[in-house]
């Protein structure tokens, strides 16, 4: 289900948030975490209920393991169902999300025949895998104690953040579950959480959903054909749609949670503001970044170990992310030159390198992420190569009159992109919303105003980009 659809505006989150208001205004916890766990399976059963018999397998699963861990006191044994959880968890995520990709190689590799499995990637797969693994890792690490299956169930369901994340760590979400911070009503967390849902929803509905219907057709279309100009046009339309889709989301789902009692964490933060990669990963989809980071890199790199090492752990981190992404090799080139790109940017801060003037290295940092983009959004790397050659190729330019005419007859898309520009590097990003503490009648009038514009918009039901992660 969308948050920004009809559905879940006028039927789902009414419904549910009633009851939950409800039980909490009757001091029933124990109620009130079934009515969201049976909230968030229904949630995720409307999205796709052939999955959600796998989902709560998965859960229940993953729930005993926990259980044979925290018993066993011998390290072995415990490390052997760690190893368990995680053969467990990658291996359902390889099943849905790698098996055709393992068989188109396989064939081209020895010249077989295998045939594609028909298989349906189960929505949220990507994230909440992450998330059940990093509680099983705390366990483990003895960071954290065993919790209730009820407990583990809101942790894991949770529907603002089952989908797309942020992927929580269980210091995060699980003492807000475990104490019923939620059962208190506070009318700021309302206030909050109605402003940055509307503001996320405008992200989505009124500046990404155009800039994703331009850039698909770029993309599906005759590539090859295009002018220069449709070229950086459409480029630079999944450039910024992605931008606001995500933080669109990230809003609504922080936004939903302060509505439910429960604060998300920050997992968007002005990206495009970053200064180098290093910066740029701090600051876009921080809570899979962070994942990465602690699981793969920091078990390769410690401190004072040499730069061959240090360069090791940031490609090996940045090509298992480009994977995760995607199963394509250009993702997999995606992420090998984002990791050479973090590797420079850390080897200069090692080197106490002069940095660049501020606005240079902004422009440097967003003009680089721009370009190597298209191998993101690209089908596969001979249409990347293509985009390429239409982008820097000076011929392909049209003359003044003919850009003049293009620019007239898009004057929509392109003043869509400068204001998305303006929003990016000129204004606050949304995270301020959740420091307010006095909301003023501007806010309720601001809140209201831009959720009215967006349903308004809301013609068709248009799925989060992340959704196909």
């Amino acid at each position: 289900m969308i948050f920004s659809s009809y559905l879940f505006i006028f039927a789902f989150f009414p419904i549910v948030f009633a009851g939950f208001s409800l039980l909490r205004m009757l001091k029933k916890r124990y109620l009130t975490k079934v009515w969201l766990v049976a909230a968030s399976l229904i949630f995720y059963g409307i999205g796709q209920p052939d999955f959600l018999g796998v989902f709560l397998a998965s859960i229940v699963v993953n729930f005993l393991i926990l259980k044979v861990i925290n018993r066993l006191k011998n390290r072995f044994g415990r490390g052997f169902f760690l190893l368990l959880a995680v053969v467990w968890n990658i291996g359902l995520l390889g099943y849905f999300k790698y098996t055709n990709f393992f068989l188109e190689n396989i064939n081209a590799a020895f010249h077989t025949a295998f045939p594609m499995m028909d298989i349906l990637l189960p929505i949220g797969i990507s994230f909440f895998t992450f998330q059940i693994l990093a509680f099983t890792i705390s366990l483990f690490r003895k960071d954290c104690e065993m919790p209730t299956l009820l407990d583990y169930m809101c942790y894991v369901t949770f529907f603002p953040q089952l989908i797309v994340g942020p992927v929580v760590k269980h210091e995060e979400l699980m003492p807000q579950i475990e104490e019923n911070r939620f059962m208190v009503l506070k009318p700021e967390n309302i206030c909050r959480g109605t402003l940055l849902f509307s503001v996320g929803c405008a992200k989505k509905i009124l500046i990404a959903n155009p800039m994703i219907d331009y850039a698909t057709a770029f993309y599906g279309g005759n590539v090859a054909g295009a002018s220069a100009a449709e070229t950086w046009c459409g480029v630079m339309c999944f450039v910024f749609a992605y931008y606001f889709d995500f933080s669109g989301y990230i809003d609504m789902a922080r936004g939903l949670g302060h509505l439910f009692g429960i604060e998300l964490p920050v997992n968007f933060d002005s990206p495009y503001k970053a200064t180098d990669f290093g910066d740029f990963w701090r600051k876009w989809n921080i809570t899979i970044s962070r994942f990465f980071y602690e699981s793969i890199f920091d078990n390769i790199f410690r401190f004072g170990d040499g730069y061959i090492k240090l360069v090791f752990a940031v490609m090996a981190t940045f090509l298992v992310s480009g994977l995760w992404h995607g199963a394509g090799w250009h993702f997999i080139a995606w992420g090998a030159v984002n990791g050479v790109l973090v590797c420079v940017a850390n080897i200069r801060t090692i080197k106490r390198r002069k940095a660049l003037p501020k606005g240079l290295a902004i422009f440097m940092t967003f003009f680089i992420g721009a370009v190597i983009r298209v191998l993101f959004d690209c089908k596969d790397l001979v249409q990347a190569l293509q985009v390429y050659r239409n982008m820097f190729d000076v011929r392909a330019f049209a003359g003044w009159n003919e850009l003049a005419g293009f620019a007239g007859d898009n004057l929509s898309i392109l003043g869509l992109l400068v204001l998305s520009a303006v929003i990016c590097f000129a204004l606050p990003n949304s995270n301020r919303i959740s420091h307010l503490r006095v909301f003023k009648f501007r806010h309720a009038a601001a809140a209201g105003a831009l959720l009215a514009v967006s349903i308004m918009y809301m013609t068709k039901v248009s799925a989060f980009l992340y959704f196909n992660f």
